[in-house]
């Protein structure tokens, strides 16, 4: 299953950021059945690893979020990750990637910014902050470089994602507005699957 191609598909990405996740395979999962495949679990998750673990053991798309250093790529990669993305551009962590076979997406802000993340080996690039210029932002970009595939992150969120994706986004990346970190530590699907719902329902709206 290639990664790109479940993004473009689903045109989310689950961003989870919680002090800790209590059933990360459940989580994973209750999100692809509602539509998200791609669950991004972030280093600032004090065990990471064992949720990139726990969630690959059982089969869902995950990647590792937040990568920042080399060795952190190849740590998730080898937990089971099958996808990494950082909040900034830092070309380093392109290498070991690259030589897992495992797809990379980095963040970018300005237009110099995102076009360097392209060229670097990006397959998507991430846009953050989002919130800072919102949909429009994107649609200024991509005139000039209609040719880059650009992931809004930060601050989008079932009230926008039909904006951002009118605007030429690729796929969004969406973190607290959908996998809210007490809901993910409390193991809450019920509400988890209810937020996803809405936020695919907004998504296929603006297709």
């Amino acid at each position: 299953m290639d990664v790109l191609e479940v993004v473009r598909a689903d045109r989310v990405v689950a961003v989870v950021r919680a002090p800790s996740v209590a059933d990360p395979a459940g989580l994973a999962g209750v999100l692809a059945d509602a539509g998200i495949r791609c669950v991004e679990f972030t280093f600032t998750i004090p065990s990471v690893l064992r949720a990139i673990e726990a969630a690959a053991a059982a089969g869902a798309l995950v990647g590792a979020g937040t990568v920042t250093e080399p060795a952190q790529a190849k740590d998730a990669i080898a937990a089971g990750a099958r996808f990494v993305v950082s909040p900034v551009l830092v070309p380093e962590i392109v290498a070991p990637c690259r030589d897992a076979g495992v797809p990379v997406v980095l963040a970018a802000l300005t237009p110099t910014e995102v076009l360097a993340a392209a060229r670097a080996g990006s397959i998507a690039v991430k846009l953050f902050p989002a919130s800072l210029g919102g949909p429009s932002y994107v649609r200024e970009v991509r005139a000039p470089l209609p040719h880059l595939q650009l992931l809004p992150t930060g601050g989008v969120s079932a009230d926008n994602a039909a904006e951002f994706i009118k605007a030429g986004a690729v796929a969004l990346g969406v973190g607290s507005s959908l996998v809210d970190r007490t809901l993910v530590a409390a193991g809450d699907f019920a509400a988890l699957t209810e937020r996803a719902r809405r936020l695919v329902d907004a998504v296929q709206s603006a297709r």
